[in-house]
């Protein structure tokens, strides 16, 4: 079975909660990693207008419509970014 994210809840703290197909949940904290790895492409996410617009697609969380920001599930289901 493919590992695949079914919920994203975004958190006003920059955390996202992630519930994955085979019934794992992980809370896992965006903010910190946009913080220790700043760049363009990224930062806007620290404000919650924009880190709020994650998206699921293909079995993933995804922010902005060209994929500005993504993880490999598997690091997010570990809970390492």
């Amino acid at each position: 079975m493919e590992l695949v994210i079914v919920k994203a809840v975004c958190n006003q703290d920059l955390t996202v909660d992630l519930f994955f197909n085979d019934n794992s949940h992980r809370k896992i904290n965006i903010g910190n990693f946009i913080k220790e790895n700043p760049h363009l492409q990224y930062n806007k996410y620290l404000q919650w207008k924009h880190f709020k617009t994650a998206t699921i697609e293909y079995g993933n969380v995804t922010w902005g419509k060209n994929w500005d920001l993504i993880f490999p599930v598997e690091q997010l289901h570990k809970g390492e970014i």
